[in-house]
């Protein structure tokens, strides 16, 4: 008897354990990637990842400089003219107005369509890739699953991790694209679930390319419509449509300096 309830207790011991140890979990270090992206495969398999998408995740690596850039953005904490000098916001202006000079039909058509001005998505372009000069050197889907994999921010990298993945599957990124270290990417740096959801086909070419400067931009303004830009109305701050921008990127500086630039672009 007192055999038997040994062994059941060793037996209880030792089921715990292992189901401990076989459930990944998330990580401060690159130790439990490759077990938590085995794990993973069951979240993306039931979001309707596919086989391209999860052979994307297989190849995925733990992203060093990614964890490195997530802990160090000192910008954000600048004051706002600090920010808006660090980050070029004069030559954005001048450029943004050339641009929008050079190509009036195309940003009139944009604004027909999603509501949004040129000056708007122009100072996007501008603050996040210099215009299509930068968009990254980062893989895409590695950096994404490590922001997922990471303690610090999982739940909000979650769906853009599937977002990446699902991108893989229809043929708009392979598992070597490259973007931003938190897994931005295109023109706009979009994050994964965004582009996958307000991706616009604009050239009519049938795929969406966010490394095409049309889709890029006309993707963009999807998103600020789709998260609620009312045509006409104001984008400063406290006006209707500032909302829109705060949506794009949770930086207080960052909105404010789109908001500033956009109606300098604009006139």
């Amino acid at each position: 008897m007192n055999r038997f309830k040994i062994t059941s207790a060793a037996i209880f011991a030792f089921t715990m354990t292992t189901g401990l140890a076989a459930a990944a979990t998330c990580g401060n270090t690159g130790a439990g990637f490759e077990a938590w992206k085995a794990d993973f495969v069951k979240d993306a398999k039931q979001a309707g990842v596919k086989k391209k998408g999860l052979a994307a995740l297989a190849s995925a690596t733990y992203a060093t400089k990614t964890i490195a850039a997530d802990r160090n953005q000192k910008s954000f904490k600048y004051s706002l003219e600090k920010f808006m000098q660090v980050r070029g916001s004069a030559t954005i202006v001048s450029k943004g107005r050339k641009k929008k000079s050079q190509n009036a039909a195309f940003f009139n058509s944009l604004e027909q369509q999603f509501g949004v001005p040129a000056g708007v998505i122009l100072a996007i372009h501008g603050m996040e890739t210099g215009f299509g000069g930068f968009m990254g050197d980062s893989a895409v889907v590695s950096a994404i699953t490590t922001l997922t994999y990471d303690c610090r921010r999982s739940e909000f990298f979650k769906p853009h991790a599937i977002g990446a993945l699902k991108l893989v599957d229809q043929g708009a990124i392979t598992s070597s694209t490259k973007g931003a270290r938190h897994g931005e990417l295109g023109h706009t740096q979009f994050l994964p679930g965004n582009a996958l959801k307000f991706g616009v086909d604009a050239n009519g070419d049938g795929v969406v390319d966010f490394y095409n400067v049309t889709d890029a931009l006309a993707s963009t303004a999807n998103f600020l419509k789709g998260k609620g830009w009312k045509k006409g109305q104001g984008y400063q701050e406290g006006q209707p449509n500032f909302k829109a921008i705060q949506a794009w990127n949770a930086a207080g500086v960052y909105q404010k300096s789109i908001a500033i630039m956009a109606a300098q672009i604009d006139g």
